[in-house]
């Protein structure tokens, strides 16, 4: 019996559990799943017959070694910073492992033993990264199978709330790891722009955005990503004019994020004691320099480029301006932050989330320059409800689904790998349409 062994039960892995235990039943697999927290472990496996679950602490070494040892293949759904321990692991007990998260440096220093051994080092394969890099080769490779030259290439993608549950004045509520969402783009921001290096620092992120337009939706702001540049060589676009990958959000959410980015409130690098001891409306005002008048007059004197009757709206809606006690002891002023949106932003259980995507190409044939072609490819996924988001769907199923395939040796490929080649990204996207995650492709 092939043994599965997925570590971490959090809110992203209920789409990739449920499949995977679907699958066991064709395939006579058995899946465990473990987690710090037991009784998650058993929700997710729900009581199926090719399911298990178990108490499990990444810390322990001692244990991780033998739950590993016991397995064939290790999916790990922990934060990135944990995959580290894990991927050695593996690779020195000879098992294949998958996730969703970005090629780190540990990764990458296990790629040339895992290729000598034939095991797979699978990354990047959820939602972003991960569905939008098969969704962009997939049209990318059929551009370049026409003799076409692409010239630019942005990419978008955002997990937003769906319109229908959209209730607060951010059109935002957590679907995914909330910290991630507060110290989002913390950093330098670089790009590619009309065959130009562009550098976006954090201080001017939110406030350097796009309109991306989404029929049927409206339109969203888009930031620019971290590193867009790095993805020239994976996607096969050297010598591209314009390369660009970004996050949206609802219209309106960045500048009144910038706020707080201004103000010093997404810091997570210092700590505030007795922090239980301030109201959220004295925390804002510490983080202003000293000055007369109301609260919200200091504030639009603090940042009049940023203030106006929308931001100050989404602020009197995290009760910013009414001694709304703070109930951590201590913390960071993100962490702090973090708390207070968690109860204002929190998926209710009727609540459905939803995930916009979006790349814009232009190309032109190689023997006529002068005609640019553009090609729009958007999509987008409703979730069913706080537990079936869309977020999870998108995050967890492609993973499983390629897990699968490498399975039933669909595709045989070793080392480090992402689904920016055709033996991945081809039956991932094809079974993704199965479950309506499905691409439409409009010539402008």
């Amino acid at each position: 019996m092939y043994k599965i062994l997925v570590i971490g039960a959090g809110r992203s892995a209920t789409s990739l559990i449920d499949y995977l235990l679907k699958q066991a039943v064709t395939f006579n697999w058995q899946i465990t799943v473990a987690d710090v927290d037991i009784q998650l472990a058993l929700e997710k496996v729900n009581a199926h017959k090719h399911g298990q679950a178990i108490s499990f602490d990444i810390k322990n070494e001692t244990n991780r070694l033998e739950v590993i040892k016991e397995h064939d293949f290790i999916i790990s759904m922990l934060p990135a910073f944990m995959h580290g321990d894990v991927a050695r692991d593996c690779v020195a007990l000879g098992k294949h492992m998958a996730t969703a998260s970005y090629v780190s440096n540990d990764m990458k220093a296990l790629d040339k033993e895992a290729r000598e051994k034939k095991l797979l080092l699978l990354n990047e394969c959820g939602l972003d990264p991960g569905i939008d890099h098969a969704s962009a080769m997939k049209v990318i490779d059929e551009i370049k199978q026409q003799g076409e030259e692409i010239i630019s290439f942005k990419s978008y993608c955002g997990g937003l709330v769906a319109p229908e549950s959209n209730d607060n004045p951010w059109g935002y509520k957590f679907s995914w790891n909330p910290r991630n969402v507060i110290l989002a783009g913390q950093g330098t921001a670089q790009y590619l722009q009309d065959g130009e290096m562009k550098f976006i620092p954090y201080n001017r992120l939110f406030s350097q955005t796009d309109t991306i337009a989404m029929e049927g939706y409206g339109g969203f702001d888009a930031y620019a990503n971290r590193d867009s540049v790095g993805y020239m060589d994976v996607y096969g676009l050297n010598g591209i004019k314009t390369m660009l990958r970004g996050t949206l959000r609802q219209s309106g959410y960045c500048r009144a994020w910038n706020l707080f980015v201004k103000l010093g409130l997404t810091d997570d690098s210092s700590k505030i004691n007795n922090a239980n001891k301030l109201t959220y409306t004295s925390l804002l005002e510490s983080f202003l320099p000293p000055g007369s008048g109301t609260l919200k007059e200091r504030l639009k004197a603090f940042a009049p480029e940023i203030w106006n009757h929308e931001v100050e709206h989404k602020l009197d809606y995290l009760e910013l301006f009414s001694n709304k006690k703070i109930t951590l002891s201590e913390g960071t002023p993100a962490q702090l932050l973090q708390a207070l949106l968690e109860e204002k932003w929190k998926l209710n259980e009727d609540d459905k989330d939803m995930i916009v995507m979006q790349h814009q190409f232009e190309y032109h044939l190689k023997n006529d320059n002068k005609k640019t072609h553009r090609l729009e490819s958007s999509l987008v996924v409703i979730g069913k409800d706080n537990k079936h988001t869309a977020m999870a769907l998108t995050v967890g199923l492609p993973l499983a689904i390629t897990v699968k395939n490498f399975i039933c040796k669909k595709f045989e490929l070793y080392g480090v790998q992402i689904p920016n080649v055709k033996q991945i990204y081809t039956p991932m996207l094809s079974e993704l349409e199965e479950h309506g995650i499905v691409f439409t492709e409009k010539q402008k």
